[in-house]
């Protein structure tokens, strides 16, 4: 049977022009990051299945790569549950193994912890467009920080580094989840009415009220209302609710008009900090984009407890990143709560936008190919590859290949490759 050429379906074999722009991306990001503090760890792709089935990450823990046991611990006779045969998994994002880390670390790391981590993740995730099984995560996170200072620099930096990979005009769009829950219980909601058939919930259900509201930038404001309806919602209830997204506007003005109709409901200072995060970004900014307050935005993991915030560009027609502030999570490791925020780029997406617009990297010095005829005398070859050697060492890109019967063909392949500069060596001349 012929092996198969092509790549497991939802993950991709990388070509060179690619990997180009994905190396200088990822150069670009460590030395924009490293300019605001941020100092790069790693952490392993296995992680315990205990770890990352722990209801942190949302949808993701449905798609789970998961690991079976080796060797004498894999008992598929003796096995009654998938518990039994499972002990680790791939990791679906970079958060639940950096709380880990910081947990079994925390003492050899200074505090505050700003930490820049690149790593592949892998979900078992239907792939599309700037989606894929395995993909590229590009994560900084400020740990042992309880004031917004952690929000403002991660929105900087992050910004910072898409305006030097020639991003524009995007928008940072920035809620708080304690906002979300505020309006659900100033609308009055309670548990949905469900089919006597039905599992009853007890209290309610903000999740699930969260997760429609998530869609509605794709079905409306009536749509919103309309699946609110259906799961067993009171219509004078949704009303209410829907009536503060008709009221609020996006900016500082519509933060403080949504706490004076909240109230009591929603905590003090919550707002005003979302206004001075808002003001301080766009008095610090170096990038040209907008910061927007958005009450729809949700963001999908539950384990983000204050600000959250989105990348969203026209160019993509969705996000390209996101992040926010988890202060519970690490606790989970250690049973005592440690501020946490985070923010991280869609990496595969920036790329692919990248190669969308032909992008060229800056900088890049001459590239030169040496074109040698076969047959060549040994005293000459070691002439040429001195002369090779002696370029790079003044920082030339010189590469030396045999030279093809089609050689027009091969100096438009070595151009298309970038390739500026073609010297010929033949065995009957001498080595200028």
């Amino acid at each position: 049977m012929a092996m198969k050429k092509k790549p497991v379906t939802g993950m991709k074999d990388i070509l060179p022009r690619e990997m180009e722009i994905r190396d200088y991306a990822i150069g670009l990001i460590k030395e924009t990051y490293r300019k605001f503090g941020f100092t790069s760890m790693e952490t392993p792709c296995v992680e315990h299945i205990e770890n990352l089935s722990s209801k942190q990450g949302g949808e993701n823990e449905k798609l789970i790569f998961k690991i079976l046991k080796r060797g004498e611990k894999l008992k598929l006779e003796e096995a009654q549950s998938e518990a039994d045969l499972v002990d680790g998994g791939l990791r679906y994002d970079l958060t639940v193994p950096l709380c880990r880390y910081y947990s079994n670390n925390a003492n050899d790391l200074p505090s505050p912890f700003k930490a820049l981590q690149m790593g592949n993740v892998w979900r078992a995730d239907r792939p599309q467009r700037g989606r894929y099984r395995q993909f590229m995560q590009c994560d900084i996170d400020i740990l042992g920080e309880p004031t917004i200072l952690a929000e403002i620099e991660l929105i900087l930096a992050t910004t910072t580094l898409l305006g030097k990979l020639d991003f524009e005009k995007f928008t940072i769009r920035i809620n708080d989840r304690r906002i979300l829950r505020a309006m659900v219980d100033y609308a009055g909601f309670t548990a949905p009415k469900r089919p006597e058939s039905e599992e009853q919930p007890e209290g309610v259900d903000y999740d699930g009220i969260f997760i429609t509201l998530d869609k509605m930038d794709k079905i409306g404001l009536e749509g919103v209302r309309e699946e609110l309806i259906a799961d067993g919602y009171e219509e004078t209830t949704v009303d209410k609710y829907l009536e503060l997204f008709r009221k609020v506007t996006g900016d500082t003005a519509g933060l403080k008009l949504l706490q004076e109709m909240l109230g009591d409901v929603l905590p003090a200072g919550i707002t005003e900090d979302l206004c001075t995060i808002m003001d301080s970004v766009e008095g610090a900014k170096e990038a040209d984009f907008k910061v927007a307050f958005d009450p729809t935005l949700v963001r999908g993991m539950s384990y983000y407890t204050g600000p959250i915030f989105e990348i969203s560009m026209d160019e993509y027609g969705g996000s390209v990143g996101g992040g926010g502030r988890y202060d519970e999570m690490i606790g989970r490791f250690t049973g005592q709560s440690t501020p946490a925020c985070g923010f991280s780029i869609g990496f595969e997406r920036i790329v692919m936008l990248l190669l969308e617009r032909d992008f060229k990297v800056p900088g890049t010095a001459g590239k030169t190919a040496f074109l040698i005829e076969k047959g060549m005398p040994r005293e000459k070859l070691a002439a040429i590859l001195a002369k090779a050697k002696t370029l790079r060492s003044e920082g030339a890109e010189i590469n030396v290949v045999m030279m093809k019967k089609n050689k027009k063909f091969q100096k438009d392949q070595l151009a298309a490759e970038g390739y500026t500069e073609m010297k010929e060596f033949f065995a009957d001349r001498d080595v200028e």
